[in-house]
């Protein structure tokens, strides 16, 4: 598998991202993978509020999220089915704005898919959206697949062997954050400028339409339930 990360121009509030990824993405091959960050699509879709006040963005932050929850560095939240701090609201690199997730985005995923597939003349092209997220009791932030589109972004390997012969009973592997996790390492998080990266050789399977019911598993049923039970995180949000 190739990783290659695209160094490009600071991308500006409502600017053609299609047209901005044609002029910095030389081309693709069939079954390339293109990752693009989250924050290209806030910009693209205008998902911006002027940055004002704490209070302003706590506000914003529970608007955003289905659930939420202060701790002592971050507002814990769920939303896009994912745990993600602070409801995916984002101040770095936003030049004193805040940027919000589009509450689209598997939608923005599937259109940026299709017109790659128009405009270089390809079949099978996947698409990830990838934002930071934070792993319990880990140190610092990975990439994350809020959304993808063009191939299946979990395996199911139940019933398949492993090396002494024994089934498989309950794995399934999860490529869509996998993949964007590896992206991530070469985009950076700082002033690196490489919002966009293409992986070339992913051992995924392509498809004409994505489920992004198989990556989503409820949080009544999860391993982590009895946390989030405990925390009072699973309940929808209420008007305050």
């Amino acid at each position: 598998m190739r990783i290659n990360a695209i160094h490009t121009r600071v991308f500006k509030e409502r600017e053609d991202l299609l047209a901005f990824i044609f002029s910095h993405v030389a081309g693709l091959k069939e079954k390339d993978i293109l990752v693009i960050s989250s924050k290209l699509l806030c910009l693209w879709k205008g998902c911006v509020v002027q940055a004002k006040t704490q209070e302003q963005k706590q506000n914003l932050i529970k608007e955003q999220s289905d659930a939420y929850l202060q701790t002592r560095w971050a507002w814990l939240t769920l939303k896009c089915g994912m745990v993600m701090t602070n409801g995916g609201v984002d101040e770095s690199n936003a030049d004193g704005k805040y940027l919000c997730l589009p509450p689209d985005l598997y939608a923005c995923a599937e259109e940026i898919r299709l017109a790659l597939c128009r405009h270089y003349g390809l079949k099978d092209v996947g698409v990830i959206i990838t934002d930071s997220m934070i792993l319990p009791l880990r140190s610092g932030v990975i990439g994350a697949a809020v959304a993808y589109s063009g191939f299946e972004g979990v395996r199911d390997e139940r019933g398949q062997k492993d090396i002494f012969g024994k089934p498989l009973e309950v794995t399934f592997v999860n490529l869509a954050d996998a993949l964007a996790a590896s992206a991530a390492v070469t985009m950076g998080e700082r002033n690196e400028q490489k919002p966009l990266c293409v992986i070339a050789g992913a051992p995924v399977r392509f498809v004409a339409k994505t489920d992004p019911a198989e990556i989503k598993y409820p949080p009544e049923e999860d391993l982590y339930a009895p946390l989030f039970q405990a925390a009072g995180l699973i309940k929808r949000r209420t008007k305050e």
